[in-house]
């Protein structure tokens, strides 16, 4: 076939393309591409929060500029998100795949080089706009490649590899931080990405709709990032400037504003950066909002429990890590079976089905004490990587599905900033709710421990540690029954507030059951497409 000629349309439900012969294009062999080059994010998801120790000593780092090395990477992923994924739909998904693999690899290695940590963040912001690029093309080349009654399957495959790589990374990082060095942790991408190179240009194919837009909406996507931008950023410095604080509110209300003024314009838009007319689509809302509060419970309740594991139990991050495994080996084996579940039946009955487990297990996470065991502790974990899986693959199944193969890049888009969006909510909201229990609780704790009253400052300074669960070191020469009362203070209080936490979780999984209900098998026609 020519370069250009468009392909007759198939019947709705059938393969987008065929593939031919050769590896060109081949379904399976494009998935494993994919998920060699969606490795390297999610890996970077959580190795660095391993390294970041061992940079702020190196570099004379102070704990603003740490935090900067995650937040920087979070705001420019966060906002680019949705505009690489259009930028996949009119340049291609495979090129577009291809130049983020080769922006993140090398971004990475010039972290590792960078000498001071205001090199390591600039690169690690540029970490994040290229993964932007990579992770909806990604979505968007499954889209293409497999046919309706395979792609959950296909999606179900990548859901598991994420898992792995989310697993690997506190234990990758730590053996390599232990062993080698800090720079390790970034340089490990540049194989990864060189692989993940190669076998792009040799197996990915372009698939193309033939209708697929031919512009930008750049008032559109300027409108979006600064509404993204405003609300994550909002999110993420609520809990240090507080909810009521005028700055705070001040981003929320300019994050408002800016959405309201970004879906009037795209009403009117001819070619839209976001199109309005995607969200017709109960099954495609429904899919996007299950998201959201899938990741506000999940994202918003475990940040709680890696201070669980290291500052109650005592545990290294690489042992914490080891902990979590039964979480995510339950979501690496039950990812794929999901995917094949959802094949023959459908979204919506596994997808109300898997967050009623997640919220059995979070209201099980809720009853953990100081001393509760690895049986105990991996038989939630366990059950919620249960949960969780099946709403991995089946909600971004019915995003991506039910949008057509024109907007699929956006439409991945649209999942990884409804996941992004959701986890930073469900950071800062149970944030909230765990600072707030912390503070009701500690005071009363403190005096039925019978210990002496403590000075406002002191008090305050206190309500912070045990916010994470740290127990502040004794003055030299206090007595071991009083030290040993502090401690049982300071973590009963963590104890109290992470229980509500979890149980507020617990509902948010709840509502997430009843959106399920309106989700959907994928079944936006996806027309003729072109090969480039």
């Amino acid at each position: 076939m020519d370069k250009g000629q468009a392909e007759p349309p198939r019947p709705q439900g059938t393969a987008i393309s065929g593939t031919g012969p050769g590896l060109r294009g081949h379904p399976w062999l494009t998935l494993v591409t994919v998920a060699i080059g969606i490795t390297m994010v999610a890996l970077d998801g959580t190795i660095v929060a391993i390294a970041n120790p061992a940079i702020q000593q190196d570099l004379q780092a102070s704990l603003a500029d740490v935090q900067w090395i995650t937040n920087g990477y979070l705001l420019a992923l966060a906002v680019a998100l949705i505009t690489a994924g259009k930028l996949g739909d009119r340049f291609g998904h495979r090129q577009t795949f291809l130049v983020g693999v080769v922006g993140f690899a090398a971004s990475s290695g010039a972290i590792g080089l960078g000498g001071s940590v205001s090199l390591v963040v600039a690169f690690r912001v540029l970490q994040g706009l290229f993964g932007a690029l990579l992770m909806p093309a990604a979505l968007g080349l499954l889209r293409a490649t497999f046919p309706a009654e395979k792609l959950n399957a296909a999606i179900g495959i990548w859901g598991a590899v994420i898992g792995a790589s989310t697993a690997a990374g506190p234990i990758v990082g730590g053996l390599l931080v232990e062993h080698v060095s800090w720079e390790s942790v970034f340089f490990i991408n540049i194989p990864v990405g060189l692989l993940a190179v190669v076998m792009g240009v040799l197996i990915l194919r372009d698939h193309r709709a033939e209708n697929a837009p031919r512009s930008f909406d750049f008032p559109g996507i300027v409108l979006l990032s600064v509404a993204m931008f405003c609300l994550i950023w909002a999110l993420i410095k609520a809990p240090e400037w507080g909810w009521g604080d005028t700055a705070t509110l001040g981003f929320l209300a300019g994050a408002l504003v800016t959405f309201l003024v970004f879906g009037v314009w795209e009403s009117k838009a001819n070619e839209p950066l976001l199109p309005l007319s995607m969200f017709r689509s109960v099954p495609l809302t429904a899919g996007t909002v299950l998201m959201v509060l899938m990741a506000f419970g999940f994202m918003g309740g475990i940040f709680f429990v890696t201070f669980y594991l290291q500052n109650v139990h005592g545990m290294s991050p690489v042992d914490s890590g080891v902990r979590l495994l039964p979480l995510t080996a339950m979501m690496i084996v039950a990812s794929p079976l999901a995917g094949t579940v959802i094949s023959k039946i459908g979204p919506r009955g596994p997808l109300v089905t898997a967050m009623i487990i997640a919220a059995i297990a979070m209201f099980g996470l809720s009853s953990l004490e100081t001393d509760s065991s690895f049986a105990v502790t991996s038989f939630w974990f366990a059950l919620l990587g249960l949960g969780l899986a099946p709403v991995m693959v089946g909600a971004t199944e019915v995003i991506v599905g039910n949008a057509p193969l024109e907007h699929a890049g956006v439409a991945g888009g649209l999942q990884q900033a409804a996941m992004q969006v959701g986890g930073s909510l469900g950071t800062a909201v149970l944030g909230v709710v765990m600072a707030s229990r912390v503070d009701t609780v500690l005071p009363e704790n403190w005096a039925d421990a019978k210990l002496p009253p403590l000075a406002p400052a002191q008090e305050d300074q206190l309500k912070s540690a045990a916010e994470v669960g740290v127990v502040p070191p004794s003055p030299e020469g206090t007595p071991e029954q009083i030290a040993a009362a502090v401690k049982g203070v300071v973590h009963d209080s963590f104890m109290s507030g992470m229980a509500l936490a979890f149980t507020c979780a617990g509902i948010v999984a709840v509502l997430a059951a009843g959106v399920a209900f309106f989700t959907k098998r994928g079944s936006a026609d996806a027309g003729p497409s072109v090969h480039v």
